[in-house]
């Protein structure tokens, strides 16, 4: 992979990842539902798996340069 291209898009998974982690973590603590009429522990898993997958991603491709 190029360097400009992996690095662009490393950098968009990591803040992706990061703030979805960021979102759900407030929205738990808050008490609030993550996703509207779906079980909260099903959605806050289900975000906290695709935040993580995000930011592993992400690190993969800035390894790559």
């Amino acid at each position: 992979m190029e360097r400009g291209p992996a690095a662009f898009v490393g950098l968009v998974f990591v803040l992706f990842g990061g703030a979805l982690l960021v979102w759900t973590g407030v929205r738990l603590r808050r008490g609030e539902a993550v996703a509207l009429g779906v079980n909260r522990v099903a959605s806050a898993t289900l975000a906290s798996v695709a935040g993580t997958l995000a930011l592993a991603l992400g690190g993969y491709c800035l390894t790559r340069l």
